[in-house]
């Protein structure tokens, strides 16, 4: 695995595993759901993923969209591909919503609604982290094997 990917708490928050992605819960929550999207090779330039990732992004972005509307609801959603400080690639996958939603004890607001999402206002998952994960990979578990 890749740096980015180690970064972002593999294996402890992985949500769903495909050829040539990984869907990890995002430590830090700016929305209820956020993820990341990381490719697994050490490419760090999206233009020099292989054809085949770029074909699978299909598949990944319609489970990712399915999956999450189930485990919170979310009206849009933003994929940002930022890569200024974990250079793999990798987007952060945020479930945006009017007002706030709530899922395995948690309650977070989409403070940037309906503008850019507000990363500074995330909240850091400490002893939340393994329950929230749960419950968005059991939606992740249910689409994949459906």
């Amino acid at each position: 695995m890749n740096a980015t990917i180690e970064k972002f708490g593999y294996p402890a928050t992985l949500v769903a595993q495909f050829d040539h992605w990984l869907v990890l819960l995002r430590p830090s929550q700016p929305t209820l759901g956020s993820l990341v999207l990381a490719a697994r090779s050490d490419a760090t330039a999206f233009g020099d993923l292989p054809a085949a990732a770029h074909a699978e992004l299909k598949t990944v972005t319609a489970t990712i969209e399915t999956a999450l509307a189930k485990a919170v609801g979310y009206d849009k959603i933003n994929y940002l591909m930022l890569m200024m400080v974990d250079p793999h690639v990798h987007f952060h996958v945020i479930p945006r919503y009017e007002g706030s939603r709530t899922a395995a004890g948690l309650t977070i607001a989409d403070a940037g609604w309906p503008g850019q999402p507000d990363l500074g206002s995330a909240i850091k998952l400490d002893s939340d982290m393994d329950s929230l994960r749960d419950v968005v990979k059991s939606h992740f578990d249910s689409e994949m094997n459906s």
